[in-house]
Protein backbone atom coordinates (compact mmCIF):
# COMPACT_ATOMS: atom_id res chain seq x y z
CA UNK A 1 0.00 0.00 0.00
CA UNK A 2 1.27 3.44 -0.91
CA UNK A 3 1.48 5.93 1.91
CA UNK A 4 1.81 9.68 1.74
CA UNK A 5 5.26 10.49 3.14
CA UNK A 6 5.06 11.96 6.63
CA UNK A 7 7.69 14.58 5.87
CA UNK A 8 7.62 14.72 2.05
CA UNK A 9 7.57 17.78 -0.11
CA UNK A 10 4.34 19.25 -1.41
CA UNK A 11 4.33 17.79 -4.93
CA UNK A 12 5.68 14.44 -3.74
CA UNK A 13 2.96 14.21 -1.08
CA UNK A 14 0.13 15.24 -3.39
CA UNK A 15 1.29 12.81 -6.06
CA UNK A 16 1.57 9.97 -3.52
CA UNK A 17 -1.95 10.69 -2.30
CA UNK A 18 -3.29 10.57 -5.85
CA UNK A 19 -1.40 7.34 -6.53
CA UNK A 20 -2.78 5.75 -3.34
CA UNK A 21 -6.34 6.35 -4.57
CA UNK A 22 -5.46 5.20 -8.10
CA UNK A 23 -4.25 1.92 -6.62
CA UNK A 24 -7.55 1.54 -4.74
CA UNK A 25 -9.38 1.99 -8.06
CA UNK A 26 -7.30 -0.76 -9.67
CA UNK A 27 -7.79 -3.07 -6.71
CA UNK A 28 -11.58 -2.67 -6.96
CA UNK A 29 -11.60 -4.21 -10.44
CA UNK A 30 -9.15 -7.05 -9.75
CA UNK A 31 -10.48 -10.56 -10.00
CA UNK A 32 -13.85 -9.69 -11.52
CA UNK A 33 -15.06 -10.85 -14.91
CA UNK A 34 -16.32 -8.59 -17.67
CA UNK A 35 -19.96 -9.09 -16.74
CA UNK A 36 -19.35 -8.12 -13.12
CA UNK A 37 -17.33 -5.05 -14.13
CA UNK A 38 -20.11 -3.83 -16.43
CA UNK A 39 -23.01 -4.67 -14.13
CA UNK A 40 -25.08 -1.59 -13.27
CA UNK A 41 -25.39 -1.57 -9.49
CA UNK A 42 -27.40 1.62 -8.96
CA UNK A 43 -30.53 3.07 -10.56
CA UNK A 44 -28.30 5.55 -12.44
CA UNK A 45 -26.28 2.72 -13.98
CA UNK A 46 -23.06 3.06 -11.99
CA UNK A 47 -20.66 0.24 -12.78
CA UNK A 48 -17.01 -0.37 -12.01
CA UNK A 49 -15.67 -0.26 -15.55
CA UNK A 50 -17.54 2.96 -16.33
CA UNK A 51 -15.96 4.63 -13.31
CA UNK A 52 -12.49 3.58 -14.50
CA UNK A 53 -13.24 5.01 -17.96
CA UNK A 54 -14.41 8.27 -16.40
CA UNK A 55 -11.29 8.55 -14.24
CA UNK A 56 -9.06 7.95 -17.26
CA UNK A 57 -10.82 10.68 -19.22
CA UNK A 58 -10.59 13.23 -16.42
CA UNK A 59 -6.90 12.45 -15.76
CA UNK A 60 -6.17 13.18 -19.41
CA UNK A 61 -8.40 16.24 -19.35
CA UNK A 62 -7.19 17.84 -16.16
CA UNK A 63 -3.49 17.12 -16.47
CA UNK A 64 -2.85 17.00 -20.21
CA UNK A 65 -5.39 19.32 -21.79
CA UNK A 66 -5.01 21.91 -19.03
CA UNK A 67 -1.24 22.05 -19.48
CA UNK A 68 -1.19 21.83 -23.28
CA UNK A 69 -0.17 18.19 -23.63
CA UNK A 70 -1.52 15.75 -26.19
CA UNK A 71 -4.32 13.38 -25.33
CA UNK A 72 -6.01 10.63 -27.19
CA UNK A 73 -9.67 11.15 -28.16
CA UNK A 74 -11.68 11.53 -24.96
CA UNK A 75 -15.23 10.22 -24.45
CA UNK A 76 -16.79 13.57 -23.53
CA UNK A 77 -19.98 14.69 -25.28
CA UNK A 78 -21.58 18.10 -24.74
CA UNK A 79 -24.99 16.53 -25.42
CA UNK A 80 -24.50 13.58 -23.04
CA UNK A 81 -22.97 14.35 -19.65
CA UNK A 82 -22.62 10.62 -18.87
CA UNK A 83 -20.86 9.58 -22.08
CA UNK A 84 -17.53 9.14 -20.29
CA UNK A 85 -19.15 6.79 -17.74
CA UNK A 86 -20.76 4.51 -20.31
CA UNK A 87 -19.06 1.41 -21.61
CA UNK A 88 -19.88 0.99 -25.27
CA UNK A 89 -20.57 -2.51 -26.65
CA UNK A 90 -17.27 -2.62 -28.56
CA UNK A 91 -15.13 -1.57 -25.59
CA UNK A 92 -13.40 -4.38 -23.76
CA UNK A 93 -12.25 -4.47 -20.17
CA UNK A 94 -8.67 -4.60 -21.44
CA UNK A 95 -9.31 -1.49 -23.58
CA UNK A 96 -10.63 0.52 -20.63
CA UNK A 97 -7.88 -0.58 -18.25
CA UNK A 98 -5.24 0.25 -20.87
CA UNK A 99 -6.88 3.67 -21.38
CA UNK A 100 -6.60 4.30 -17.62
CA UNK A 101 -2.97 3.17 -17.62
CA UNK A 102 -2.10 5.52 -20.50
CA UNK A 103 -3.95 8.41 -18.85
CA UNK A 104 -2.13 7.89 -15.55
CA UNK A 105 1.24 7.72 -17.33
CA UNK A 106 0.50 10.90 -19.28
CA UNK A 107 -0.64 12.66 -16.09
CA UNK A 108 2.48 11.48 -14.26
CA UNK A 109 4.63 13.02 -17.00
CA UNK A 110 2.91 16.37 -16.52
CA UNK A 111 3.30 16.09 -12.74
CA UNK A 112 7.02 15.36 -13.14
CA UNK A 113 7.60 18.21 -15.61
CA UNK A 114 5.47 21.02 -14.19
CA UNK A 115 5.95 23.01 -10.99
CA UNK A 116 2.98 23.14 -8.60
CA UNK A 117 2.76 26.93 -9.13
CA UNK A 118 2.52 26.62 -12.92
CA UNK A 119 -0.88 27.46 -14.33
CA UNK A 120 -2.78 26.09 -17.27
CA UNK A 121 -6.21 26.71 -18.75
CA UNK A 122 -9.02 24.50 -17.52
CA UNK A 123 -11.75 23.29 -19.88
CA UNK A 124 -14.04 26.06 -18.60
CA UNK A 125 -11.51 28.81 -19.38
CA UNK A 126 -10.12 29.64 -15.92
CA UNK A 127 -6.45 29.52 -14.99
CA UNK A 128 -5.64 26.73 -12.51
CA UNK A 129 -2.35 25.70 -10.95
CA UNK A 130 -0.92 22.20 -11.00
CA UNK A 131 -1.42 22.26 -7.21
CA UNK A 132 -5.16 22.86 -7.73
CA UNK A 133 -5.37 20.10 -10.35
CA UNK A 134 -3.58 17.63 -8.06
CA UNK A 135 -5.93 18.45 -5.19
CA UNK A 136 -8.96 18.22 -7.47
CA UNK A 137 -7.87 14.86 -8.88
CA UNK A 138 -7.20 13.48 -5.40
CA UNK A 139 -10.76 14.49 -4.50
CA UNK A 140 -12.19 13.07 -7.73
CA UNK A 141 -10.31 9.79 -7.53
CA UNK A 142 -11.04 9.29 -3.83
CA UNK A 143 -14.74 10.03 -4.39
CA UNK A 144 -15.03 7.48 -7.17
CA UNK A 145 -12.86 4.94 -5.35
CA UNK A 146 -15.45 5.18 -2.56
CA UNK A 147 -18.24 4.57 -5.06
CA UNK A 148 -16.27 1.61 -6.38
CA UNK A 149 -15.85 0.25 -2.86
CA UNK A 150 -19.62 0.16 -2.38
CA UNK A 151 -20.26 -1.31 -5.84
CA UNK A 152 -17.61 -3.99 -5.33
CA UNK A 153 -19.07 -4.90 -1.94
CA UNK A 154 -22.48 -5.32 -3.57
CA UNK A 155 -20.96 -7.62 -6.20
CA UNK A 156 -18.89 -9.98 -4.06
CA UNK A 157 -18.54 -8.62 -0.52
CA UNK A 158 -15.01 -7.26 -0.98
CA UNK A 159 -14.61 -3.98 0.92
CA UNK A 160 -11.90 -1.59 2.08
CA UNK A 161 -9.59 0.96 0.54
CA UNK A 162 -6.61 -1.33 0.02
CA UNK A 163 -5.62 -4.95 -0.19
CA UNK A 164 -4.54 -6.51 3.08
CA UNK A 165 -0.95 -7.60 2.50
Amino acid sequence: MIRVPYTGGEKESLHASLERHRQAVLWKVEGLDDEQLRKAMTPTGTNLLGLVKHLAAVEYGWFCETFGRETEPLPFDDDDENADLRIEPGETTADVLAFYERARAAADSVIAEVDVETTGTAWFGEQVSLRWVLIHMIEETARHAGHMDVVRELIDGTAGDHRED
